[in-house]
């Protein structure tokens, strides 16, 4: 059984070890942030592309270090390229991360997700009841925002992961990593702040992308995804009190974490 500081030394050298890498993260995302994610990216050290056609999408997605693939403005041609891209990248043996945005809500996007998280992603990340939805049981959402709370979320972040065979982020108050037989770990740094500004769980996708891509345990990979995304947030809030401020604010303190930034303030519990 791993220790706190264990998980957070881990994610300590997954950063370093991804901005030694650079790795290019292959984004399928939401139409409404694509600019924001590709900023948070380049912020962490990461290098973001996003190509959404069909053909050109599935030749990357071979190449690239990893892939996001994110529902959250799917409509039938994205939906081909996100299984043309995802094929790819099994084929080619390249991490993926899949965000079910709003699933559970709308027709297109709860099908295409529940075909794609059978196709082996590496880690799922998504809201108390994105993760509820997936799972296969009563969605309580709201479109993108999550009415459920993180005991459900836990229950069926359990499910899920022994499903798919995947690591599961379910994020809320409190950020719950599960994967089939390892034990849950839960993160409770962030500020409500995060909500109040669009593409900030995008931006967390895509970040799991580029963790992926660095480290071959995606469970650490998922811890290090919830943790370094929620420390930046609580270092973007003492400088940015309101939503536009903050949102800047949260690009400076991806490119500002540290070591030391992450070991005094992350809050993790087994």
């Amino acid at each position: 059984m791993k220790t706190e500081s264990c998980f957070v030394d881990e994610a300590v050298e997954m950063l370093l070890n991804l901005r030694k890498a650079v790795p290019l993260v292959h984004c399928l995302t939401n139409d409404v942030v694509v600019n924001y994610v590709a900023n948070c990216l380049l912020a962490i050290g990461a290098a973001p592309a996003m190509i959404p056609d069909k053909n050109e999408a599935a030749q990357f997605a071979a190449v690239a270090g990893a892939l996001l693939v994110n529902v959250g403005t799917i409509t039938e041609p994205q939906a081909e390229a996100m299984r043309a891209a995802v094929e790819s990248a099994n084929n080619a043996g390249r991490p993926w991360v899949l965000d079910p945005v709003a699933v559970g809500v709308l027709s297109l996007r709860t099908s295409l997700a529940n075909e794609l998280k059978m196709k082996k992603p590496s880690l799922i990340r998504g809201n108390a009841s994105e993760i509820i939805a997936l799972a296969g049981m009563e969605a309580t959402g709201r479109g993108v925002d999550s009415t459920a709370s993180m005991d459900a979320a836990h229950d069926a972040a359990v499910s899920l992961a022994r499903e798919t065979g995947a690591t599961v982020l379910a994020t809320g108050p409190v950020d719950i990593v599960v994967t089939e037989g390892r034990q849950t770990v839960r993160i409770s740094n962030g500020t409500p702040m995060m909500t109040r500004v669009t593409g900030v769980g995008c931006a967390q996708g895509a970040i799991g992308a580029a963790l992926v891509s660095v480290s071959a345990d995606t469970h650490s990979a998922g811890v290090a995804t919830a943790l370094l995304m929620a420390v930046a947030g609580d270092i973007a809030l003492e400088n940015a009190v309101r939503p536009g401020s903050f949102q800047i604010a949260l690009l400076d303190a991806l490119d500002a974490l540290d070591e030391n930034e992450i070991r005094q303030r992350a809050k993790i519990s087994l």
